[in-house]
């Protein structure tokens, strides 16, 4: 008798069971998913103004748009300046996020001011206004 098996019997058993290697990719996968943050916009597009000193905020934020015609804009449906209050009053009690104020070149200051107060008065410690780099 022989000591040595033949290598048929071999190649037949010398599968890899990828199995496990499939299920770890689906749970990275579902992780990432869950983890990723997904940014709101407000739904119309503003022209923003230039601005020299333009840095990138924090995603997790509150985005309200202002338009030229004069409304506040959160979310694709226009809100209002004296919806401004209460929206940010209950988003921001559950995390402190920033605002930030998309308006476009030609909103007059009067309307910014205004929206800019009613953000303040509802509790928001940080405001900012949102610009293009310039060169943009």
């Amino acid at each position: 008798m022989s000591r040595f098996r033949s290598s048929d019997s071999d190649e037949a058993d010398a599968g890899i069971d990828i199995s496990p290697l499939i299920d770890c990719i689906f749970i990275l996968l579902l992780f990432f998913i869950v983890t990723t943050t997904f940014v709101e916009e407000t739904g119309v597009e503003v022209d923003r103004p230039q601005a020299a000193s333009s840095v990138k905020l924090d995603k997790n934020s509150i985005l309200l748009a202002i338009t030229t015609g004069g409304e506040v804009v959160y979310g694709g449906r226009d809100i209002g300046i004296g919806g401004v209050r209460p929206l940010v009053k209950r988003l921001i009690e559950k995390e402190d996020l920033p605002v930030i104020l998309q308006t476009d070149k030609a909103v007059p200051a009067g309307l910014l001011v205004r929206v800019l107060d009613e953000t303040k008065l509802a509790g928001a410690k940080r405001v900012n206004l949102a610009t293009r780099p310039e060169g943009k």
